[in-house]
């Protein structure tokens, strides 16, 4: 799976503030390019983990499955 990640940089800090936009709240910073893509590779990680931990079913009738990309 390909995410696009938005790479901006930080002017009043210093190093580079990076979000996911298909994922709201994922953001991270690095004080590199390669430094900040990283860390939001691992936040991006993260908030889908979290995200596939809250699938629950809402009813009986439903089931929780998994699928790989």
């Amino acid at each position: 799976m390909k995410l696009k990640i938005v790479l901006r940089l930080d002017p009043e800090d210093g190093g580079y503030n990076v979000s996911c936009p298909a994922l709201p709240g994922c953001h991270s910073q690095g004080e590199t390019v390669e430094e900040a893509v990283a860390n939001i590779q691992e936040a991006i990680e993260l908030c889908l983990e979290t995200l596939n931990q809250r699938a629950r079913p809402t009813s009986s009738d439903d089931q929780v499955l998994e699928v790989a990309l």
